[in-house]
């Protein structure tokens, strides 16, 4: 519902929780310097918060798939945002690489994460299959293993790889390392997200019920702070 909460030194700068939404929240992005962040919708419309600023959403055109999520470039000047067919639409300073918006995919694709140069970006299907664009090096996919739960996220590292979250918790590292997963651990719920802090080796998984899950130099235990 575009209700966002906020944990150690992450700044409160608004929500879209008290207001009527056309379609349900479906991803965010911060700011590189932590002080804003968007908020982007199943339509494509766009969120913008705190010191990031506006630059265009999809949200007034008809789009073929929903949106799944969103990146932003590490200047935050510019955002991109994905469709569930892999389509990609690039705002502000935000450059267009490419997209399998015109190709059949087996699986949607559920995620994106940029380089850390944002000259280029992957996106991650629910199978695990990893399609690169730009300057993201292509390291290694799940898209030929049988997996016991779907794919639902994908971060990057900043050794230039990155790494792909199952609902289940289970990791799997592509070119960057790997520090643990919740696969085969009990959870309350699914996990439904992934992030990692800049510049910072770790991740956090999260799951629909609102725990948080830190590894690497992130923190340890749940809702631990970057």
């Amino acid at each position: 519902d575009g209700g966002v909460f906020a944990f150690g030194d992450a700044a409160f700068s608004g929500s879209m929780g008290a207001l009527a939404l056309t379609r349900p929240v479906v991803g965010m992005a911060a700011t590189p310097d932590g002080r804003g962040y968007w908020l982007v919708a199943s339509d494509g419309g766009v969120f913008a918060f705190g010191d990031a600023a506006f630059s265009g959403s999809m949200g007034a055109l008809a789009l073929t798939r929903p949106v799944v999520g969103m990146a932003a470039t590490p200047d935050g000047r510019g955002y991109w945002l994905v469709a569930s067919d892999g389509g990609v639409f690039a705002f502000g300073d935000a450059a267009f690489s490419g997209s399998m918006g015109a190709l059949a995919l087996t699986r949607p694709v559920v995620g994106m994460a940029a380089t850390p140069d944002g000259r280029g970006y992957w996106l991650v299907a629910s199978d695990g299959g990893v399609f690169a664009f730009g300057d993201a090096a292509f390291s290694g996919s799940m898209g030929a293993q049988s997996l016991n739960a779907p794919v639902v996220a994908i971060a990057p590292d900043p050794s230039g790889g990155y790494q792909l979250a199952a609902s289940d918790g289970g990791v799997f590292s592509f070119g960057a390392p790997f520090w643990g997963s919740l696969g085969g651990g009990a959870i309350k719920g699914q996990v439904v997200a992934m992030a990692s802090p800049a510049g910072r080796h770790g991740y956090y998984l999260v799951d629909g019920e609102g725990d948080v899950f830190a590894f690497g130099d992130t923190g340890v235990g749940v809702g631990a702070g970057p």
